[in-house]
């Protein structure tokens, strides 16, 4: 492995991170462990040298050919930084055509903030794994994605935070995050993310996809917050199911 520059800034607990990418790439037929190999191997500890938070990386149970991975930051100016940083060093010039050459699309990016204050993910006290791990680790992460047709307003922070994720607890998540767009522009343009979408963002950390399935065959959710949170949608919402790797930071 390369070795990597003297860090500028140590990276940003969860909850600290004011920024935070979900990074969805399509991959070509067969890539993705190959993938999921060069990133937990050669990737996380090596941006992380550069301020940035590597959340959680994460196969997607629905979909065989993406990965999903969450990056944090400290802010916008930060972000800038360590992007620079690490994409204009040696690391990323070592690994990157491996790392492309596994890819269809890297673009599909939303650029987010915690929705309110108390509302960031947080991680785990343990040590993730050495390099070199393989497999799994516990837990399944549900993303759902909601399409608002404006920016959150007061009422709907307000819905979510006092309906939308008590019920998410009392059906078994172990944790529950909220993020909604960062409109801010984009300070990396090198790399782009979605723009003039605002969405909603709800993470929910499960035991198992068992425990997770357990949320939509129950109907609550149905009879609890969809005809409550309809007015503000601008589409049908979007859920992932994701798989923690084996060095994720972010597993039950």
């Amino acid at each position: 492995m390369a070795p990597s520059p003297p860090p500028c800034a140590a990276p940003p607990a969860a909850d600290e991170c004011a920024v935070v990418e979900l990074r969805q790439y399509t991959l070509h037929p067969q890539q993705r462990e190959v993938l999921i190999d060069l990133f937990d191997r050669e990737l996380v500890e090596t941006q992380e040298a550069h301020g940035m938070r590597v959340l959680g990386q994460f196969r997607d149970l629905d979909r065989p050919d993406m990965f999903v991975w969450l990056r944090g930051f400290a802010h916008m100016e930060s972000r800038r930084r360590a992007l620079e940083g690490f994409y204009g060093g040696p690391v990323w010039a070592a690994h990157r055509s491996a790392a492309n050459a596994t890819m269809v699309d890297s673009d599909n990016v939303l650029l987010l903030r915690p929705a309110w204050p108390g509302a960031a993910i947080a991680l785990p006290q343990h040590l993730r794994p050495a390099p070199g791990c393989s497999g799994a680790a516990p837990g399944v992460l549900t993303a759902t994605v909601f399409p608002l047709r404006e920016s959150p307003t007061p009422a709907l922070l307000d819905f979510c935070h006092h309906r939308m994720a008590p019920l998410l607890h009392r059906s078994g998540a172990r944790q529950v995050a909220w993020y909604c767009t960062e409109a801010s522009a984009n300070t990396f343009p090198r790399l782009p993310v979605r723009e003039g979408e605002p969405v909603l963002l709800a993470l929910a950390l499960f035991g198992s996809a068992a425990a997770a399935q357990a949320v939509t065959d129950s109907g609550a959710w149905q009879r609890g917050v969809a005809p409550g949170l309809a007015p503000w949608l601008a589409g049908p919402p979007h859920t992932l199911r994701l798989q923690p790797t084996a060095r994720s930071a972010l597993h039950a």
